[in-house]
């Protein structure tokens, strides 16, 4: 009996812990819907939110941005899209870390030539204070 209570107890805990993943990447990936949306509607105080203070944002032509340039894009619409999605998105969690590799598919807006545009793309997310912000992002071409 005693047996069965140990292993039933090992049971509740490990559930428990799965649970809460599955939770936090259903967050997670609720987060990376939001900034893509906000990018796509140029809804600039979700970007705020969404984005940490120290965000490194890495563009596939190399070009490194921090917060201020990368949200500057977006609002002189320097950055623009006419559509935008994340597909074939995996999300691996690590404690308080999400690492989101998804395609990022769009048709860009560029000095007004739309551009179709398919890159991979790496993100970093980290839950601060219950939210998950961007900490850090990567695309580069395959």
């Amino acid at each position: 009996m005693k047996r069965i209570k140990v292993v039933v107890g090992f049971l509740c805990l490990f559930t428990g812990y799965a649970l809460a993943a599955s939770g936090d990447e259903s967050d997670v990936a609720a987060a990376v819907d939001k900034l893509t949306q906000a990018m796509l509607h140029k809804d600039i105080a979700q970007l705020e939110a969404l984005t940490a203070d120290n965000v490194t944002y890495g563009h596939s032509s190399g070009n490194i941005q921090d917060k201020k340039a990368f949200i500057a894009d977006i609002e002189t619409g320097k950055s623009a899209f006419n559509r935008l999605e994340m597909q074939n998105q995996k999300i691996t969690m690590s404690g308080d870390t999400a690492l989101v590799r998804n395609h990022f598919s769009a048709e860009a807006v560029n000095s007004g030539k739309v551009t179709p545009t398919e890159i991979e793309n790496f993100q970093i997310w980290q839950k601060r204070d219950g939210k998950w912000l961007l900490i850090g992002r990567q695309a580069f071409r395959f």
